[in-house]
């Protein structure tokens, strides 16, 4: 095949620019936040760390367990939660004094930052990702938003009563682009349908019980669990049959026969889902109760080292590993899913507030908060494999979370 004598001497020039460039530049495309050259990577190794007293994320690698870089000015993050776009491109953080921040994992940097409450307490991205809801206790009520301009779509008010307005919390995204969520003061657990999102159909369930602190999706996106603080049991929504209304489950469940201090409420969304069971953490009690998922009724209970904040399954469900509330809360346990019995205890430090698997769960991301520090644990070995430097660590998100319902 003959080329045009002109076409080659353009593909050789152009040749030639490139090979300049690179050496004019000294480009060499590493890995390092350190490089010469910006790095052309994926989102899928990614994930942030809350830095809850300064008000910065730090952006991760979970493959390498380090820092990529640092974001700033996202205001209160005392109880921060993130959720992701379906690309894993974005991270929305849901901060305590109503903001609600939009960062480009890529580039490191705040792309879009809104006020859009007094204080607010968590948030979920529809099923097909274009929109994000943020629950609300001042001034109570779900506001929803565009997740590509972060503009306001639709505000639900959480208005009950004559004309109360509740404190909204448990919410979670489910199957068929709706937001569900629970009112604290009213005793409700209402469904928004947002297929119209400029016009939610909200559909309420009342008297569910009193004083619904949190709640969980299950991760086939089938039941809707909520605890209760003001009395035993928790209400469950079966969402393939919500006309059967809401039902009572673990009617035992709660403070129990011996009433004790609630140091730290359990997080709900922390619950472990394995081999059919689910491991939940019992309030004011030292226990991991285990209900069998078929019937919601309670088959065990295993006595821990303290009250339990977060029972989280490793990806394979073959382990469940605990962290507790002050003062126990220098300590992690592990319990082998099959025997249900304890098979390790870890001391990582003062105040360990969270914990996060990587993705195909080999490791898992330890926050540390009293002694500014992150740790990687092996979770086979149970062995330290290295530790990052925090401010007042607290929640550790990794982008894997975009592939999952209610994460």
């Amino acid at each position: 095949m003959r080329l045009d004598c002109g076409y080659t001497k353009y593909i050789v020039l152009i040749s030639l620019m490139v090979l300049a460039g690179i050496a004019v530049t000294g480009c060499s495309y590493g890995h390092g936040k350190h490089d010469s050259c910006p790095v052309v990577r994926g989102t899928g190794d990614l994930g942030v760390v809350i830095e809850r007293a300064s008000g910065n994320v730090k952006i991760v690698e979970t493959t390498r367990g380090r820092e990529i870089t640092r974001v700033e000015g996202l205001g209160d993050l005392s109880h921060a939660s993130v959720v992701y776009s379906r690309d894993q491109r974005f991270a929305f953080v849901f901060g305590r004094d109503g903001g609600l921040t939009k960062i480009d994992m890529l580039a490191g940097r705040i792309a879009k930052r809104v006020i859009q409450a007094g204080n607010s307490i968590g948030g979920a991205i529809s099923q097909d990702g274009t929109l994000i809801a943020v629950s609300n206790y001042t001034p109570g009520g779900v506001n929803v938003f565009s997740s590509d301009s972060l503009e306001l779509i639709a505000e639900i008010p959480a208005a009950y009563g004559n004309k109360n307005s509740s404190k909204v919390v448990g919410l979670v995204e489910a199957p068929g682009k709706r937001f569900i969520f629970s009112l604290y003061d009213a005793g409700e657990i209402w469904i928004a349908d947002m297929n119209k999102p400029a016009n939610p159909v909200v559909t309420k369930y009342k008297n569910v019980g009193k004083l619904p602190y949190d709640a969980l999706i299950t991760s086939d996106g089938r039941y809707y669990i909520a605890g209760l603080f003001g009395e035993d049991g928790m209400a469950m929504l079966d969402l393939w049959r919500p006309e059967q209304g809401v039902k009572r489950i673990l009617n035992n469940y709660g403070r129990g026969e011996i009433k004790m201090p609630v140091y730290k409420m359990p997080h709900l969304e922390g619950w472990a889902i394995a081999d059919n069971y689910a491991f939940v953490p019992g309030i004011g009690r030292n226990d991991v109760l285990v209900l069998d998922k078929q019937t919601w009724k309670q088959v065990d209970r295993i006595p821990v080292h303290g009250q339990p904040v977060f029972v989280m399954a490793r990806p394979d469900g073959r382990q469940v590993w605990v962290n507790f509330a002050h003062p126990n809360n220098d300590t992690v346990q592990v319990i082998d899913v099959p025997t249900r019995k304890i098979i390790k205890t870890l001391k990582p430090g003062k105040a360990v507030l969270h914990m996060e698997f990587t993705p195909r769960g080999e490791r898992v991301w330890i926050s540390v908060r009293d002694d500014d520090r992150l740790d990687i644990f092996d979770t086979e070995t149970f062995a330290r494999i290295s530790s990052l430097d925090a401010d007042k660590p607290s929640g550790i998100f990794f982008t894997s979370r975009a592939n999952h319902i209610g994460l």
